[in-house]
């Protein structure tokens, strides 16, 4: 078979349909794909699962047996590491959700090639849903991995001098959640509602459910805001108040007579709910973090200073990047709000971890204001704030006129790679956001820096599985047509 042929005739090759000077084809043979499997493959290696002993009748009488043991051969084998892992560059990349990425990956031959096909497939890869399973199976320390390589590749190739990693700039942003604007009226509504479910899911019978007064208040509730008639309104939100209180009351009662596993099932539903009932009737008095959402119970009130957003809830993200070329080195979410200055540790830590195969670690920080500290809280490392310019040298203050750049850095986080809202579930749901947003900045950022630097694939890659075919032809043709010694005619029996 000739080389310009290919060995699938229905299906054409990836590498014979798209340009190969594609930034993202040429990403694609430059990421260490092998490495990442290597560091991934523990995380998700197969375990196997414990027997368990299940009483059974056969001929003979009562017997116990063993199962649900081992891992059953049977099984459908798991996707392909790389495809996997390049959904999830792909995803923040190009700011896809899950359905949209599957489809799009099934119409775009370049993805497919990123992912390590070698044959145009006009189908999904695989369900949307298994994205979203193996990105809670490689958790925040493998989606680390993932943007440790994108600086790895960085350096690797040229586009970036290992003396620019030592330079970081750190800021601060809010990544919001995502969940509905709360509201007092919402939020009791929403503990009733939970707090019947709850009930009804243990086999509580309640005195009285309030459903249509319920709906009934949250309405007139919504109405006297909107007329500003704040008197009324706080009445309304008293009575719902009440409502809660008598079913958390009364479902508390009736559960002390049942077992204990409902009683630890109700602990978690019933805290919540009181928690909220006092948060609204305290106001401004109310001590303690507050609950703006009865399923994101971690996402805080943060205040910003911005005129069109005074605040916005979710968790607040440091980010690191490199002084001059702007490649993100760090991204990390934080819980409860804290203080800039107090995050500034943590996020140093995550940055050298990052860089720990570079050899190289961050040796100077730009910071804001807002991440002033107290003598004895300050870091090791040189941390440079706005205000000290008559402590910095010429090239210092050069590279602390670039801090604000990486505002836009932020911006295009927000707009581009998914940063504006947060769809997974709970703190590590945030840490797993942020980090995978900060990867798919930088797979842009190199796919730019290839484009303006000029960098050409390892075509040998491409046409290495063209080689071998040939070479398989010549020795078959060498063996069919044996040369004889005597009138070199060859033998075609």
């Amino acid at each position: 078979m000739p080389a310009s042929q290919t060995e699938d005739f229905f299906r054409g090759r990836l590498d014979q349909m798209i340009d190969l000077r594609h930034p993202l084809a040429v990403l694609s043979t430059h990421m260490p794909w092998q490495e990442i499997e290597a560091s991934l493959a523990g995380v998700i290696a197969r375990k196997v699962k414990a027997g368990k002993k299940v009483e059974d009748i056969d001929l003979f009488g009562p017997v116990v047996q063993v199962s649900g043991g081992g891992v059953s051969n049977a099984g459908r084998p798991r996707l392909p590491m790389r495809l996997m892992v390049s959904l999830l560059y792909l995803k923040h990349t190009y700011n896809l959700s899950d359905e949209e990425l599957v489809v799009a990956w099934s119409e775009n031959v370049y993805y497919q090639f990123f992912s390590g096909r070698e044959y145009y497939e006009p189908k999904a890869p695989c369900d949307f849903t298994l994205i979203s399973k193996f990105r809670k199976l490689i958790g925040e320390e493998g989606v680390e991995e993932l943007l440790a390589k994108t600086i790895t590749v960085a350096v690797e190739i040229g586009l970036i001098k290992p003396e620019e990693l030592k330079k970081v700039v750190v800021d601060s942003t809010v990544m919001p959640k995502a969940i509905a604007h709360p509201t007092d009226s919402k939020l009791l509504e929403t503990s009733r509602e939970k707090l019947v479910e709850v009930a009804k899911a243990n086999g509580i019978t309640l005195k009285q459910t309030f459903e249509r007064e319920g709906k009934h208040l949250t309405h007139k509730a919504s109405r006297y805001g909107h007329a500003k008639q704040y008197g009324r309104m706080r009445k309304v939100i008293k009575r719902q108040g009440t409502i809660v209180g008598r079913l958390a009351r009364e479902i508390a009662r009736k559960a002390n007579l049942l077992s204990e596993a409902v009683q630890e099932a109700l602990m978690q539903p019933l805290g919540r709910a009181n928690r909220i009932r006092l948060q609204i009737k305290q106001g401004r008095n109310a001590k303690g973090p507050k609950i703006y959402s009865w399923h994101a119970p971690e996402v805080s009130c943060i205040a910003k200073g911005k005129a069109k957003t005074p605040y916005e809830f979710g968790t607040k993200v440091g980010i690191a990047t490199t002084a001059r070329q702007n490649l993100i080195v760090g991204a990390r979410s934080f819980a409860n709000n804290p203080f800039d200055g107090h995050t500034l540790a943590e996020q140093i830590e995550q940055a050298t971890i990052l860089m720990q195969d570079m050899a190289v670690a961050p040796e100077t920080v730009y910071v804001d204001r807002g991440y002033r500290l107290k003598k004895e809280d300050r870091l090791p490392i040189r941390t440079l704030l706005p205000d000290m310019k008559r402590q910095m040298t010429e090239e210092e203050r050069k590279l602390a006129s670039r801090r604000q750049a990486i505002e836009p850095i932020i911006g295009h986080l927000k707009s581009d790679h998914r940063l504006d809202r947060c769809y997974l579930k709970g703190q590590t749901g945030d840490a797993i956001h942020a980090v995978l947003c900060a990867a798919g900045y930088n797979i842009k950022w190199l796919m730019r820096m290839i484009l303006q630097k000029g960098i050409k694939p390892f075509l040998f890659l491409f046409f290495a599985q063209e080689l071998r075919a040939l070479f398989e032809n010549l020795k078959r043709i060498a063996a069919r047509f044996q040369t004889n010694p005597i009138n070199l005619q060859p033998n075609l029996v």
